[in-house]
Parts: structure tokens; sequence; C-alpha cells
């Protein structure tokens, strides 16, 4: 469970693999926001240099990009 207004990611290694979770409300696309997989700011060592990535990830931008206010749905 990842509490409402966390980042969240998650990265699999094996193919075809399938992935569910449990939210506590619908999805809203008007509330989505992203931010980038690897930023460095982060510091996360994630196993794998070229991630398989949709568009919208591809497209994220550096936590730094985001100017507070951050962008609703990003909090």
């Amino acid at each position: 469970w990842v509490p409402r207004g966390f980042a969240h990611g998650y990265l699999t290694l094996e193919p075809d693999t399938e992935v569910l979770y449990k939210a506590d409300a619908y999805y809203a696309p008007e509330a989505d926001a992203a931010i980038r997989w690897n930023d460095p700011a982060l510091g996360i060592a994630w196993p794998v240099a070229e991630p398989l990535l949709s568009e919208k990830d591809r497209r994220a931008p550096l936590l730094a990009e985001i100017a507070p206010p951050f962008p609703r749905g990003s909090w």
C-alpha cells in the first residue's frame, strides 16, 4: 500500500510479469503526474540501464523541473 500523494514505481525483472496493485480511489487522469524514473536526485540504484518504459514515463520531468506548488496529483 502506498499512501495517497507518494510517488511510487516498480521494476519487474522477469518477462511477462503481471503487476496488480490496490488503490483507494478510481484512476483520475487529471490528477496524474510523474517523475523521471532515473532522476539522480532520487538516489535509486535501479538494476537496469535501459528499461522498457511507457511514453508517459519516457517524457517524465526531473524532480527539480517540477516547480512548487506541485501539479495536482503529484502530492
